[in-house]
């Protein structure tokens, strides 16, 4: 039966690259995880198991390192724009480039002694949040994508739900005052497309774009995940000039009040509540906010993204 091949790339996944950069006795790190896809003129390989047009994977990895050490890392969108150029420039039979990164946050240790000081070579891992980006380049135009995983939030109140819709298998009691919680996962995508302008501060960008939906989270009372996802996303749209699209996927990280009337234990009053934190299953809210007049560009899967 004839067959046709469809839609096809190839590269070399997940390569560490940890950068350390000495000013003196004060030490920086970059810690990425990389990711590099192309996509061209690779028919032959395919049918004919032609490798002419195929550069090693193993070559990216190398890529990967060797860019870190003489280009360093000035942050994860601008390592990950310098990637996508090379190959596609050095390779002619590569049309685009991808390359997604992962970017691991480090803080400095302080001292006990005396005044607390930072010293300048011991760090501990930062256990908010992963950072994340997706660089596409095609030759002529870019696309980046940025955002977070894995940031998880709370309210302990201003938050309800209630007068939802009802059918014979509804058993869930309306709530008044309840806990809201989530581990936000949210992609952004930037206006910059290359050419003459001039591209974002990354870092300063992806700081704001945080800061503004951490904010919009604890301001909003919420009436459903719904309502304060769509406030944290206007909010960063609206905040932001360079960012056209924001999606989110937040599983609604639920928290039952425990029944402790068998031992005769009132739980929920006016100065507290003890509660269960559930893991699954979980509801799964996911949207994207738009600035007016841009199209959706950033895919509805956010899980390999």
């Amino acid at each position: 039966m004839p067959t046709t091949l469809g839609q096809n790339q190839y590269g070399k996944a997940e390569t560490r690259v940890v950068r350390i950069t000495r000013d003196g006795a004060t030490h920086h790190i970059k810690d990425l995880n990389v990711s590099v896809s192309l996509s061209g003129d690779l028919a032959d390989v395919h049918h004919f198991g032609d490798n002419a047009h195929v550069l090693p994977t193993d070559t990216m990895k190398n890529t990967v390192y060797a860019f870190a050490r003489e280009r360093g890392i000035e942050s994860a969108e601008a390592f990950g724009i310098e990637l996508a150029r090379h190959f596609v420039a050095g390779q002619e039979p590569i049309h685009q480039a991808r390359v997604r990164i992962e970017e691991y946050g480090w803080e400095r240790i302080g001292t006990g002694d005396g005044e607390a000081r930072e010293t300048g070579h011991s760090f501990v891992r930062t256990g908010q949040e992963t950072r994340v980006t997706q660089v596409t380049y095609d030759g002529e135009r870019w696309q980046v994508i940025s955002g977070l995983t894995d940031l998880t939030v709370l309210n302990s109140t201003n938050s309800e739900f209630s007068g939802f819709a009802r059918d014979r298998y509804t058993t869930l009691q309306e709530a008044h005052d309840r806990i809201l919680a989530t581990d936000v996962s949210a992609r952004w995508r930037y206006g910059w497309t290359g050419g003459d302008e001039p591209a974002p501060d990354w870092d300063e960008s992806y700081r704001q774009a945080k800061k503004h939906l951490l904010q919009a989270f604890a301001e909003t009372y919420s009436l459903s995940l719904q309502q304060t996802l769509h406030q944290m996303g206007a909010r960063v749209i609206d905040s932001r000039d360079e960012i056209d699209e924001i999606r989110f996927a937040l599983p609604n990280k639920h928290h039952f009040p425990v029944d402790l009337e068998p031992f005769g234990i009132e739980n929920v009053t006016a100065d507290g509540a003890v509660y269960l934190a559930a893991d699954r299953p979980y509801g799964l809210i996911e949207a994207t906010v738009l600035r007016d007049g841009t199209e959706p560009r950033i895919p509805l899967d956010l899980t390999h993204l």
